[in-house]
Protein backbone atom coordinates (compact mmCIF):
# COMPACT_ATOMS: atom_id res chain seq x y z
CA UNK A 1 0.00 0.00 0.00
CA UNK A 2 1.16 4.05 -0.47
CA UNK A 3 -0.08 6.41 1.45
CA UNK A 4 -1.80 9.67 -1.01
CA UNK A 5 -2.24 12.79 0.73
CA UNK A 6 -6.38 12.18 0.59
CA UNK A 7 -5.68 9.62 2.99
CA UNK A 8 -2.73 10.61 5.39
CA UNK A 9 -5.69 12.17 7.06
CA UNK A 10 -6.52 8.93 8.34
CA UNK A 11 -3.35 7.66 9.15
CA UNK A 12 -2.91 10.08 11.60
CA UNK A 13 -5.61 9.19 13.27
CA UNK A 14 -4.35 5.87 13.23
CA UNK A 15 -0.85 6.55 13.96
CA UNK A 16 -1.31 6.57 17.92
CA UNK A 17 -3.45 2.90 18.25
CA UNK A 18 -0.47 1.14 15.80
CA UNK A 19 0.27 -2.45 17.86
CA UNK A 20 3.44 -4.31 17.26
CA UNK A 21 1.76 -6.67 14.87
CA UNK A 22 0.68 -3.67 12.63
CA UNK A 23 4.14 -1.36 12.80
CA UNK A 24 6.22 -2.66 10.05
CA UNK A 25 3.04 -2.37 7.81
CA UNK A 26 2.54 1.68 9.13
CA UNK A 27 6.29 1.69 8.73
CA UNK A 28 6.40 1.13 5.26
CA UNK A 29 3.13 2.55 4.15
CA UNK A 30 4.39 6.10 5.65
CA UNK A 31 7.99 5.65 4.14
CA UNK A 32 6.42 5.13 0.92
CA UNK A 33 4.39 8.35 1.04
CA UNK A 34 7.78 10.14 2.26
CA UNK A 35 9.61 8.55 -0.66
CA UNK A 36 7.22 10.39 -3.03
CA UNK A 37 6.46 13.85 -0.70
CA UNK A 38 9.45 14.58 1.09
CA UNK A 39 11.80 16.07 -1.82
CA UNK A 40 15.11 15.93 0.26
CA UNK A 41 14.25 12.16 1.35
CA UNK A 42 13.36 11.42 -2.46
CA UNK A 43 16.49 12.79 -3.65
CA UNK A 44 18.62 10.97 -0.78
CA UNK A 45 17.02 7.80 -2.17
CA UNK A 46 18.20 8.40 -5.41
CA UNK A 47 21.39 9.31 -4.83
CA UNK A 48 21.37 5.39 -2.83
CA UNK A 49 20.51 3.61 -6.15
CA UNK A 50 17.26 2.44 -4.04
CA UNK A 51 13.70 1.98 -5.01
CA UNK A 52 11.33 2.61 -2.90
CA UNK A 53 9.05 -0.64 -4.25
CA UNK A 54 12.26 -2.43 -3.28
CA UNK A 55 11.85 -1.76 0.04
CA UNK A 56 10.02 -4.46 1.86
CA UNK A 57 10.80 -5.09 5.17
CA UNK A 58 10.99 -2.43 8.16
CA UNK A 59 14.78 -3.58 8.72
CA UNK A 60 15.64 -1.88 5.06
CA UNK A 61 13.86 1.51 5.66
CA UNK A 62 17.12 3.74 4.62
CA UNK A 63 17.48 6.63 7.47
CA UNK A 64 17.96 10.56 6.77
CA UNK A 65 20.83 11.26 8.83
CA UNK A 66 20.40 14.11 10.88
CA UNK A 67 23.00 15.83 9.72
CA UNK A 68 21.27 16.80 6.58
CA UNK A 69 18.93 18.50 9.14
CA UNK A 70 21.58 21.54 9.23
CA UNK A 71 21.98 21.90 5.84
CA UNK A 72 18.18 21.10 3.93
CA UNK A 73 14.77 22.46 4.78
CA UNK A 74 13.48 18.83 5.13
CA UNK A 75 9.40 18.52 5.44
CA UNK A 76 7.18 16.50 3.80
CA UNK A 77 3.70 17.32 1.89
CA UNK A 78 2.75 20.22 -0.51
CA UNK A 79 2.16 22.33 2.79
CA UNK A 80 4.46 25.23 4.19
CA UNK A 81 5.50 25.98 7.43
CA UNK A 82 8.19 28.47 9.07
CA UNK A 83 7.83 26.93 12.18
CA UNK A 84 10.88 24.77 13.44
CA UNK A 85 12.47 23.65 16.23
CA UNK A 86 16.36 23.96 16.78
CA UNK A 87 18.68 22.57 18.24
CA UNK A 88 21.37 23.51 20.53
CA UNK A 89 24.94 24.30 19.60
CA UNK A 90 27.41 26.40 19.93
CA UNK A 91 28.95 29.77 17.48
CA UNK A 92 31.13 27.16 15.66
CA UNK A 93 28.62 24.51 14.85
CA UNK A 94 25.63 24.51 12.41
CA UNK A 95 22.23 23.78 14.22
CA UNK A 96 19.80 21.29 12.87
CA UNK A 97 16.27 22.71 12.34
CA UNK A 98 13.09 20.49 12.02
CA UNK A 99 10.75 22.19 10.25
CA UNK A 100 6.84 20.91 11.86
CA UNK A 101 4.28 21.82 9.43
CA UNK A 102 1.23 19.88 12.21
CA UNK A 103 1.80 21.23 15.69
CA UNK A 104 -1.28 19.42 16.76
CA UNK A 105 -0.14 15.78 15.82
CA UNK A 106 3.49 16.55 18.05
CA UNK A 107 1.07 18.17 20.93
CA UNK A 108 -0.74 15.29 20.60
CA UNK A 109 2.68 12.61 20.69
CA UNK A 110 3.64 14.22 23.93
CA UNK A 111 0.41 14.15 26.01
CA UNK A 112 -0.17 10.46 25.24
CA UNK A 113 3.46 9.55 25.67
CA UNK A 114 3.22 11.19 28.88
CA UNK A 115 0.12 9.66 30.10
CA UNK A 116 1.13 5.85 28.94
CA UNK A 117 3.87 6.54 31.11
CA UNK A 118 2.49 8.25 34.29
CA UNK A 119 -0.89 8.71 33.95
CA UNK A 120 -3.28 11.70 33.96
CA UNK A 121 -0.70 14.65 33.46
CA UNK A 122 -3.49 16.92 35.53
CA UNK A 123 -2.70 15.15 39.04
CA UNK A 124 0.97 16.69 38.76
CA UNK A 125 2.37 20.17 39.50
CA UNK A 126 5.03 20.45 36.48
CA UNK A 127 8.72 22.64 37.04
CA UNK A 128 11.02 22.94 34.75
CA UNK A 129 14.29 23.72 35.34
CA UNK A 130 16.04 24.80 32.17
CA UNK A 131 18.01 27.99 32.10
CA UNK A 132 19.85 27.17 28.83
CA UNK A 133 16.95 26.20 26.88
CA UNK A 134 14.93 28.93 28.20
CA UNK A 135 16.96 31.14 26.27
CA UNK A 136 16.29 29.72 22.89
CA UNK A 137 12.72 29.85 21.48
CA UNK A 138 12.58 26.77 19.23
CA UNK A 139 13.88 24.80 22.03
CA UNK A 140 11.70 21.72 21.41
CA UNK A 141 12.25 20.43 25.22
CA UNK A 142 10.21 24.11 25.82
CA UNK A 143 7.85 23.21 23.49
CA UNK A 144 6.93 20.16 25.36
CA UNK A 145 7.46 21.27 28.85
CA UNK A 146 4.83 24.28 27.92
CA UNK A 147 2.09 21.44 26.40
CA UNK A 148 2.76 19.14 29.66
CA UNK A 149 1.81 22.36 31.96
CA UNK A 150 -1.38 23.54 29.32
CA UNK A 151 -2.36 19.71 30.12
CA UNK A 152 -1.83 19.83 33.38
CA UNK A 153 -3.12 23.19 34.08
CA UNK A 154 -1.96 23.23 37.84
CA UNK A 155 -1.65 27.36 39.19
CA UNK A 156 2.24 25.80 40.26
CA UNK A 157 3.33 25.08 37.30
CA UNK A 158 5.75 27.07 35.95
CA UNK A 159 9.87 27.62 34.09
CA UNK A 160 12.60 28.74 36.42
CA UNK A 161 16.17 30.12 35.58
CA UNK A 162 18.07 30.50 38.63
CA UNK A 163 15.78 31.10 41.03
CA UNK A 164 16.28 27.88 42.89
CA UNK A 165 15.11 28.77 46.51
CA UNK A 166 12.00 29.77 44.67
CA UNK A 167 12.30 26.62 43.30
CA UNK A 168 12.67 24.46 47.02
CA UNK A 169 9.96 26.55 48.32
CA UNK A 170 7.53 25.23 45.84
CA UNK A 171 8.82 21.61 46.07
CA UNK A 172 8.79 21.22 49.76
CA UNK A 173 5.55 23.00 49.93
CA UNK A 174 3.80 20.18 47.66
CA UNK A 175 5.71 17.65 50.03
CA UNK A 176 3.92 18.88 52.89
CA UNK A 177 0.47 18.99 51.02
CA UNK A 178 1.07 15.36 49.04
CA UNK A 179 0.79 17.05 45.55
CA UNK A 180 2.40 14.70 43.02
CA UNK A 181 4.86 17.08 41.11
CA UNK A 182 7.70 16.60 38.29
CA UNK A 183 10.99 18.61 37.90
CA UNK A 184 12.24 18.20 34.75
CA UNK A 185 15.87 19.58 34.49
CA UNK A 186 18.76 19.71 32.74
CA UNK A 187 21.81 18.05 34.39
CA UNK A 188 24.27 21.46 35.20
CA UNK A 189 20.80 22.66 36.62
CA UNK A 190 19.82 19.89 38.60
CA UNK A 191 23.08 19.23 40.20
CA UNK A 192 23.49 23.03 41.47
CA UNK A 193 20.22 22.27 43.15
CA UNK A 194 21.33 19.52 44.74
CA UNK A 195 24.41 21.62 45.32
CA UNK A 196 22.29 24.37 47.23
CA UNK A 197 19.25 22.90 48.54
CA UNK A 198 19.26 19.21 49.13
CA UNK A 199 15.64 17.88 50.84
CA UNK A 200 14.17 14.79 51.29
CA UNK A 201 11.75 13.96 48.20
CA UNK A 202 8.87 11.48 48.50
CA UNK A 203 6.02 12.99 46.32
CA UNK A 204 8.44 14.86 43.57
CA UNK A 205 9.73 12.91 40.64
CA UNK A 206 13.20 14.07 39.20
CA UNK A 207 13.49 13.89 35.65
CA UNK A 208 17.05 14.71 34.14
CA UNK A 209 17.19 15.59 30.05
CA UNK A 210 20.65 15.47 29.71
CA UNK A 211 22.87 18.23 29.03
CA UNK A 212 26.03 20.00 30.77
CA UNK A 213 26.08 22.54 28.09
CA UNK A 214 29.77 23.38 28.93
CA UNK A 215 28.67 24.69 32.26
CA UNK A 216 30.14 21.13 34.28
CA UNK A 217 32.58 18.46 33.62
CA UNK A 218 30.59 15.66 31.65
CA UNK A 219 29.58 12.78 34.12
CA UNK A 220 27.98 9.74 33.39
CA UNK A 221 24.40 9.28 33.56
CA UNK A 222 24.88 6.39 36.63
CA UNK A 223 27.53 9.05 38.50
CA UNK A 224 24.40 11.88 38.15
CA UNK A 225 21.57 9.58 39.39
CA UNK A 226 24.04 8.44 42.31
CA UNK A 227 24.88 12.27 43.45
CA UNK A 228 21.09 13.31 42.79
CA UNK A 229 19.76 10.56 44.45
CA UNK A 230 22.15 11.50 47.73
CA UNK A 231 21.04 14.89 47.50
CA UNK A 232 17.37 14.20 47.23
CA UNK A 233 16.72 10.57 49.32
CA UNK A 234 14.75 9.44 45.91
CA UNK A 235 15.05 5.89 45.06
CA UNK A 236 14.86 6.53 41.57
CA UNK A 237 15.78 9.60 38.96
CA UNK A 238 13.81 9.42 35.79
CA UNK A 239 14.93 10.47 32.39
CA UNK A 240 13.93 12.07 29.15
CA UNK A 241 15.38 11.17 25.70
CA UNK A 242 14.50 13.52 22.65
CA UNK A 243 16.01 15.02 19.88
CA UNK A 244 15.14 18.24 17.36
CA UNK A 245 15.06 16.00 14.77
CA UNK A 246 12.41 13.56 16.34
CA UNK A 247 9.00 14.20 17.73
CA UNK A 248 8.25 11.68 20.56
CA UNK A 249 9.70 11.14 23.74
CA UNK A 250 11.07 7.80 25.47
CA UNK A 251 11.76 7.77 29.45
CA UNK A 252 13.30 6.02 32.08
CA UNK A 253 12.27 5.62 35.45
CA UNK A 254 15.56 4.97 36.64
CA UNK A 255 16.45 1.37 35.51
CA UNK A 256 19.01 2.84 32.74
CA UNK A 257 16.50 1.65 30.26
CA UNK A 258 14.30 3.53 28.08
CA UNK A 259 10.65 3.02 27.04
CA UNK A 260 9.48 4.17 23.67
CA UNK A 261 5.10 3.96 23.33
CA UNK A 262 4.00 2.09 20.72
CA UNK A 263 4.11 4.49 17.50
CA UNK A 264 8.28 4.71 18.20
CA UNK A 265 11.30 2.05 17.84
CA UNK A 266 14.51 2.26 17.78
CA UNK A 267 16.83 0.61 14.75
CA UNK A 268 20.57 0.55 14.52
CA UNK A 269 22.02 1.92 11.06
CA UNK A 270 25.56 2.10 10.40
CA UNK A 271 26.45 5.90 9.64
Amino acid sequence: NCLTMQNIVQFKKELFSVTPETFADKALELFRYQAVENVVYKEFLQYLDISPISITRLEDIPFLPIELFKTKKIITGKGNTDFYFESSGTTSTINSRHYVSDKELYKESINRSFSLFFGDIKQYNILALLPSYLDRPNASLVYMCRELMNESGHPQNGFYLDDLESLQKIILSNEKQNIPTILIGVTFALLDLAEKFPMPLSKTIIMETGGMKGRREEITRAELHKILNAAFLTKNIYSEYGMTELLSQAYSKGDSVFYTPSWMRILIRDT
